[in-house]
């Protein structure tokens, strides 16, 4: 790729510095025989991801299926950025749960999460877009 090209592939370190910047995004697991996608918020931990849970649907589908993707997203007038991370979800029980109390884990929303779940990655891509939504240049001022 030329520096003018307007797709670049970010190299593992920036992806992962990508993914240090934000706290949401969305997890991809198996459930009955289905795809499913979910919003979490979410911290790094190493080389890894960790987030908080409650029982459900969610939490079952990770453990009954540890295969998982991960998807971080940002667009801006500029450039969009996509982190996308696929690895195996374990719990984290006992003393090794206790890496929240350490992490900027915040939950979003008001509900009890006492599960702690962390992502292995196995896997991780990213890429920066150059934006230049020519349709843009076709709206009406105003």
């Amino acid at each position: 790729m030329s520096d003018r090209d307007p797709v670049h592939v970010l190299h593992p370190d920036e992806a992962w510095g990508f993914l240090r910047e934000h706290e949401f995004g969305r997890l991809g697991f198996h459930l009955v025989g289905e795809v499913h996608i979910v919003p979490i918020n979410y911290a790094v931990d190493g080389e890894r991801l960790v987030f908080m849970t409650a029982e459900g649907s969610k939490l079952f589908g990770v453990t009954a299926n540890t295969d998982v993707a991960f998807e971080v997203d940002e667009i801006t007038q500029e450039r969009a950025t996509s982190v996308i991370v696929r690895g195996h979800a374990r719990t984290l029980e006992g003393q090794a749960a206790y890496v929240v109390e350490r992490l900027p884990v915040r939950p979003w929303v008001d509900t009890p999460k006492s599960v702690v779940v962390a992502i292995e990655v196995e896997e991780i891509s990213g890429r920066r877009f150059d934006l230049t939504r020519p349709w843009l240049r076709d709206l009406p001022a105003g």
